[in-house]
């Protein structure tokens, strides 16, 4: 009970000190990151980037990828014992013994808050036995999120020049990730009070918002960061790799972003369109140029079928000649 109190203290004390620090000032352009990348989560839209398909070093913010492996395949309660390979990897610990056992959630606060390289490899070890096989299964899922540029050896970061992303595919990873609901509390937690672990990221102390989601930094890798933020209703997930500023520049990039878009809900399938029912709900992050260019069109078919849900034609949402988002119409109720 002790330790447990002690533990809660210090996070208090150590979240309070992040809260009353000072804020994050801008960045001049000329301290920009070597890869960067913003992107609106629900549409996967990226609002800015460059050098975003330089494939690049990113430390611990390969950790976004362990998490998320982890969190679809594991549950949270599993029991993990310690492996002798876990205890002692250098770098960023939890401090993790031989023998020791925490429960995957536990591990996951500590990979994702304290950066812990033992959590990384203790999880990689419980999800597929070994090293290898676990990055195996972060390139194929990396895949299926469309993040093509990337190769995972490990599941910590640790420097190995064949293991690289990009700013790009780092900010679809993290976007997926985000809809992660588990994932999203775990980095927007400030301060995991059972085991006294404070995030590293001061990003949720500093900036309006912010809800997520990795540090990282190595001597190849140079700083980099995952950060994600809501306002009004969209999330952005920004990527700076190789960026000595990489709070300011982060906060300059996510400030452009939220001034520049709005999320526009384009299709309500609680209202429909036009009498017909739709499906799904469709919002995309749009400048106030854009709102001009969104045309949405309908095609049906002749003659209506009566059958309430029955398909009766197509909707197309573009923005300028590209293609948004289509769906099928169907019929609310008995036509007369």
């Amino acid at each position: 009970m002790r330790n447990k109190l002690l533990a809660l203290f210090a996070c208090i004390c150590l979240v309070a000190g992040l809260m009353f620090g000072h804020g994050i000032e801008a960045a001049g352009a000329d301290q920009a990151a070597q890869g960067e990348c913003v992107v609106e989560v629900s549409s996967r839209r990226i609002l800015y980037a460059k050098n975003a398909s330089l494939p690049l070093a990113n430390a611990s913010t390969t950790k976004i990828m362990t998490a998320l492996v982890i969190l679809e395949d594991c549950p949270l309660e599993d029991k993990v014992t310690i492996p002798a390979e876990a205890a002692g990897v250098e770098g960023s610990s939890i401090y993790l013994q031989a023998g020791d056992e925490y429960t995957v959630e536990e591990l996951l606060y500590g990979l994702m808050l304290r950066s812990g390289n033992d959590a990384a490899v203790a999880l990689a070890l419980h999800h597929s036995g070994s090293i290898a096989a676990f990055a195996q299964a972060m390139n194929e899922r990396a895949l299926l999120l469309g993040a093509t540029d990337s190769r995972f050896v490990n599941p910590h970061g640790l420097p190995d020049e064949r293991h690289h992303t990009t700013a790009r595919d780092l900010a679809l990873i993290s976007a997926a990730a985000m809809e992660n609901e588990t994932f999203r509390t775990i980095v927007s937690t400030r301060c995991y009070a059972p085991r006294g672990w404070y995030n590293k990221n001061k990003m949720l102390t500093s900036y309006e918002g912010a809800c997520g989601v990795k540090t990282g930094y190595t001597m190849q890798a140079g700083r980099c960061l995952v950060s994600a933020a809501e306002r009004e209703g969209m999330t952005l997930v920004c990527v700076v790799l190789n960026c000595p500023p990489m709070y300011e520049r982060s906060a300059e990039l996510l400030n452009r972003s939220f001034a520049d878009y709005t999320l526009v809900r384009l299709a309500d399938k609680n209202e429909g369109v036009n009498g017909f029912a739709i499906d799904h709900d469709f919002s995309y992050p749009l400048t106030e140029q854009e709102r001009t260019e969104i045309r949405i069109s309908q095609e049906v078919v002749d003659p209506l079928p009566e059958a309430a849900g029955s398909v009766a034609g197509q909707m197309r949402i573009f923005l300028g000649n590209n293609l948004l988002f289509s769906q099928n119409l169907y019929i609310m109720e008995e036509n007369e």
